[in-house]
């Protein structure tokens, strides 16, 4: 039975869900701006801080039960805030448990193997949380958006034939069902942004010295096709949220609220999977009882003879 905390995570996360079957058109269904009942910064930022230390309290039993992993598909359009997620939901984590892939343009090796080659060699092992800064959606987006990528993937005339966009969406949603039912949980996140809340982002990374490094003139041209990447998103959001893989679209015009929620379906998940602590066997703990009875003993002369050598020390010292 789900526990008062899942059941609350369960509340604050049912708006981002994006239900099986239910055809989404990101510029009617998904409100950038929403923030829920939050109003205040700080009032997020306390929800976020307490969220980390359940998430580091789970993420250290997941890697102790050792049987599941977690992997976390985080999609979103330039300077929608994905590093910034990152940072703040898994700082409190271990980092020893946790990798965060980026998938650049593909090289020589990838474009050499299937289009979702490279992601499986990336997915997380059992025990971890794996992140996926953009992920193998980029090849029914970024590709559809721009077809031209797929002459450098040397496809056979077969594979270009009919609707390949639909051909995808099944060959993904195939995948996403076997790597679950092999212990991968699943965790999609959209970052929703304003066309508004994007173009003062990408502002201040002009006006502010201290973050022009991260501007690319590539992000202005991409945002040349705002509308093309809002239909291919709103298909992708219809096409693969399934039962078993369910997409999450965040609101991300407000980075404080974005973060929090972000954080709230991941934690939401980890928890559904409830790992726990591995069981020990009475003969186990019979064992461990001798090993700590010898440990003991093999303590008491040293803290004797440190005790006698302090006696004769102090004896010395009197006498002289």
């Amino acid at each position: 039975m789900p526990s008062s905390e899942q059941r609350r995570l369960a509340r604050l996360i049912k708006p981002f869900r994006v239900e099986p079957g239910a055809k989404v058109d990101l510029r009617k269904d998904h409100d950038p701006a929403f923030h829920g009942t939050y109003v205040k910064r700080r009032d997020a930022a306390g929800a976020l801080a307490q969220g980390v230390v359940q998430l580091a309290e789970y993420q250290d039993r997941l890697a102790a039960q050792a049987t599941y992993s977690v992997l976390v598909v985080l999609q979103a359009l330039d300077a929608a805030g994905k590093d910034g997620t990152i940072k703040h939901v898994m700082s409190g984590v271990n980092p020893q448990g946790v990798s965060v892939q980026s998938f650049k343009v593909p090289s020589a090796e990838e474009l050499s193997h299937d289009y979702l080659w490279r992601y499986a060699r990336r997915l997380p092992a059992r025990g971890r949380i794996g992140i996926f800064n953009r992920s193998y959606y980029e090849e029914v987006l970024v590709v559809r958006v721009h077809p031209e990528n797929l002459d450098r993937q040397n496809l056979p005339p077969g594979a270009r034939s009919g609707d390949i966009w639909a051909r995808r969406f099944r060959e993904i949603n195939d995948w996403e069902r076997y790597l679950v039912s092999n212990g991968v949980r699943l965790v999609k996140l959209f970052l929703n942004v304003s066309y508004e809340e994007q173009g003062r982002r990408l502002l201040s990374r002009i006006d502010i010295p201290a973050k022009n490094w991260k501007f690319s003139t590539a992000d202005i041209e991409e945002r040349g096709r705002w509308d093309d990447y809002q239909h291919a998103y709103s298909e992708v959001l219809t096409h693969t949220s399934t039962e078993w893989a369910p997409w999450h679209v965040i609101p991300a015009d407000r980075k404080w609220y974005a973060r929090l929620a972000a954080g709230a379906v991941i934690l939401h998940e980890v928890m559904r999977i409830d790992p726990r602590y591995p069981e020990v066997s009475d003969a186990k703990r019979d064992e461990l009882a001798e090993i700590r009875d010898r440990l003991a003993e093999d303590g008491r002369p040293q803290r004797n003879s440190h005790r006698a050598r302090a006696t004769a020390t102090a004896a010395v010292t009197a006498g002289s």
